[in-house]
């Protein structure tokens, strides 16, 4: 389950761990946006391995989050998701951030607080159909395929964000679930959506996203320290 909707690590290429892009030396002609994508820091959701509601940061996740605040790259623009867990996340790293509906996680409907062995014991195949089906929505909240085409809309409508002065944003930092930030590789890198369930994305760590709407490339996933 926590592979499922809020789960761990980095991702290697070649054998090697992708660095974060702010610590390596940019590359000549490197053009275009960088989304910064940001996992809000634990809940009791994550450890129990349930399905997430607008529960609050646990406290290890409050001083966990605590602990990265100054150590994150400079953003030209912040946002997060209107969740407490994201604001408080926000909050936690001293991030003057907007709410941002676009970023909203997963509506699991009439799964929501419970876990994923509880729904699986009551109906196995309602959660199989979740799994496999993209369009498949047993809980009667949002499909898969819905959060997809909903974050890709976000991601391609901040592509074009500009600053207060109107120039174009050349960083944006985003607070969001685990789901949401699948959502956002899988479109990034034009994936199946079956592929979102393969991706592990922990508290508090980075995914890093470059380019512009219609054009991303995925750069980095790194893991909080």
């Amino acid at each position: 389950m926590t592979r499922l909707i809020g789960s761990v690590s980095s991702v290697r290429l070649g054998g090697q761990a992708l660095g974060a892009p702010w610590d390596r030396p940019s590359v000549k002609g490197d053009a275009g946006m960088r989304v910064v994508l940001l996992c809000h820091a634990a809940t009791s959701a994550i450890r129990t391995a349930a399905f997430a509601g607008d529960e609050p940061l646990d406290e290890a996740g409050l001083t966990k989050a605590a602990e990265l605040r100054g150590n994150l790259p400079r953003a030209d623009l912040v946002r997060h998701a209107p969740s407490r867990r994201c604001r408080q996340t926000a909050e936690a790293l001293d991030l003057a951030g907007q709410s941002d509906a676009g970023l909203a996680g997963c509506d699991f409907g009439a799964w929501t607080g419970r876990t994923l062995d509880d729904v699986l014991a009551a109906t196995p195949d309602a959660v199989t159909a979740w799994l496999t089906d993209p369009a498949a929505s047993p809980h009667g909240g949002e499909s898969l395929s819905a959060v997809l085409e909903r974050v890709g809309r976000w991601l391609d409508g901040a592509g074009a964000a500009v600053t207060e002065g109107g120039d174009p944003v050349r960083t944006l930092l985003a607070v969001a679930d685990p789901t949401v930030i699948r959502a956002a590789v899988v479109h990034a890198i034009d994936a199946r959506p079956r592929s979102v369930w393969r991706i592990d994305v922990a508290p508090l760590s980075r995914t890093v996203l470059t380019g512009s709407p219609g054009r991303w490339s995925l750069r980095s996933m790194v893991a909080a320290r």
